[in-house]
């Protein structure tokens, strides 16, 4: 669909309206703590030192343990997905990192809808920054419930 051209969304939380390029999710801020870099590591089996142990990981030459892309890319996709309701649903999430997330930092992510397909897809570009710059950019394709008429 063109810019001002929109799309009726369904169930969730923006049911029953209209949908247009160029709208902005609202920013999500997600503190950046130890546990959730550990457990993000742990739930996706990501075991390599740099996201458990500071020491290790300063031995490596990092200033502490930093967020894993997998737990980035969870992050990113529940972002999209609260914005919409439990009805969307991921098609693709194509993301880039950036500057780490350590702990004690606060990730803010935001988003806007790019592009909306005739087939109810809507395209969003998200990024991430954190107090030191951009942790993730990306795009993510979403599909989304068709609304009342």
């Amino acid at each position: 669909m063109k810019a001002g051209e929109g799309t009726k969304v369904g169930e969730g939380t923006k049911a029953g309206r209209v949908l247009k390029v160029g709208e902005e999710l609202a920013p999500l801020e997600i503190a950046v703590t130890r546990t959730l870099i550990v457990a993000g590591a742990v739930a996706s089996r990501d075991y390599q030192d740099v996201h458990h142990d500071a020491e290790l990981a300063r031995e490596k030459g990092s200033p502490d343990i930093f967020m894993n892309i997998l737990t980035t890319n969870g992050l990113v996709g529940r972002y999209v997905t609260d914005h919409f309701g439990p009805s969307a649903v991921l098609r693709r999430v194509a993301i880039r990192l950036g500057a780490p997330n350590y702990p004690g930092d606060t990730m803010v992510l935001r988003g806007k809808v790019t592009a909306l397909a005739g087939d109810g897809t809507a395209e969003v570009s998200v990024v991430g920054a954190n107090g030191l710059g951009s942790h993730v950019t990306g795009t993510v394709t979403v599909s989304l419930p068709e609304g009342p008429a």
